[in-house]
C-alpha cells in the first residue's frame, strides 16, 4: 500500500493543529491565570476513577458475554481485576492500576 507524501503532509498539519487547538482550548475559555468554574474541578476528581469503573465493567462484560459464567471464570482474571480495583482506591492512580493488573495477569497467565 502507497500513501502519498501530499496525504502524510496533510494527515501531520491536521494532527497538529487538533493538538494546538485541543492544548489552547481550555486558556482561550478561562483565560490564562484564571481559575476555572467548581464543575471543571468536579469533572477533574471524578473522571479517572469513573474510566476505571467503566474500563473494568467493559472488560468484564466483554469476557463474559459469549461464556456462561462457571464455565469461563478463571483465577488470573479475578486476581488481576480485582487488584486494579483496590489500587485503584487505594493511590488513585489509573496508571499504576492498569499497569499492576496488566502485569498481574500475564505473568499468571503464563504457562
Amino acid at each position: 500500500m502507497s500513501v502519498s507524501l501530499n496525504y502524510l503532509i496533510g494527515l501531520v498539519l491536521v494532527t497538529g493543529g487538533v493538538t494546538i487547538a485541543l492544548r489552547a482550548f481550555p486558556f482561550a475559555v478561562f483565560g490564562a491565570g484564571g481559575r476555572p468554574p467548581a464543575f471543571i474541578g468536579y469533572l477533574g476528581k471524578v473522571l479517572a476513577p469513573g474510566a476505571i469503573a467503566m474500563l473494568v465493567v467493559f472488560c468484564f462484560c466483554s469476557y463474559f458475554k459469549d461464556r456462561p459464567f462457571a464455565e469461563s471464570w478463571a483465577l488470573p482474571e479475578a486476581v488481576a481485576g480485582i487488584t486494579v480495583v483496590l489500587l485503584q482506591l487505594w493511590r488513585r492512580n489509573p496508571l499504576l492500576s492498569i499497569m499492576v493488573g496488566t502485569v498481574i495477569y500475564m505473568l499468571m497467565i503464563q504457562h
